[in-house]
């Protein structure tokens, strides 16, 4: 189906908008450090806040809120509470897991030493496949994307990612699962 028959015409994504905790180290962590560009500030009324936006290419932008009332973050809930790989990955529902980059495959492992570099902790390379840990350790043809994870200042999950292959029609072969186990429980 091509973008003319759907019922909207989606583009993309405009931008995902994020909170965080320090308008100031957020600026340094992405147009610093990975050097996304500062392209549009807003203040918001009545000292509510601030929101800015970040170009991090292709047309696309990554938005931050930075709220003077905001309720921290809770682990484990709001977000996961570390990295994939290493720590449980699991979010509350309507969380905001993490945020994938798509980079090049060619720029893959040079990318991996310039944040090394840039003194932000990655996580362990996931060669993700159709394994039954939906993971390899090492390269094989059934990898369908590379993955290196890292965080930002606020603990917020960021990802460098590249298709290492095309996806196809045989790429689709689950069934879509129902209602979810919910938990009540909430750590403050």
């Amino acid at each position: 189906m091509s973008t003319e028959e759907k019922d909207f015409a989606v583009n993309g994504i405009n931008h995902l908008a994020l909170v965080c905790s320090n308008m100031q180290r957020t600026v340094e962590f992405y147009s610093d450090k990975l050097g996304f560009p500062l392209i549009k500030t807003v203040e918001l009324p009545g000292g509510a806040g601030q929101h800015f936006f970040f170009d991090i290419g292709g047309g696309n932008h990554l938005a931050f809120f930075w709220f003077s009332k905001a309720t921290a973050a809770v682990p484990g809930v709001s977000a996961p509470v570390g990295l994939p790989g290493i720590d449980d990955i699991t979010s509350a529902i309507g969380s905001m897991n993490h945020v994938a980059f798509n980079i090049s495959l060619d720029k893959f492992d040079e990318y991996q030493e310039k944040l090394k570099a840039k003194g932000i902790k990655t996580g362990v390379i996931l060669n993700h496949d159709d394994s039954p840990s939906t993971v390899a350790r090492e390269m094989h043809p059934g990898v369908f994307v590379r993955s290196l994870y890292f965080m930002d200042p606020d603990g917020i999950v960021l990802e460098f990612a590249c298709y290492t292959r095309e996806l196809t029609a045989a790429d689709v072969r689950h069934a879509p699962a129902g209602e979810a186990t919910i938990s009540e429980t909430v750590t403050a």
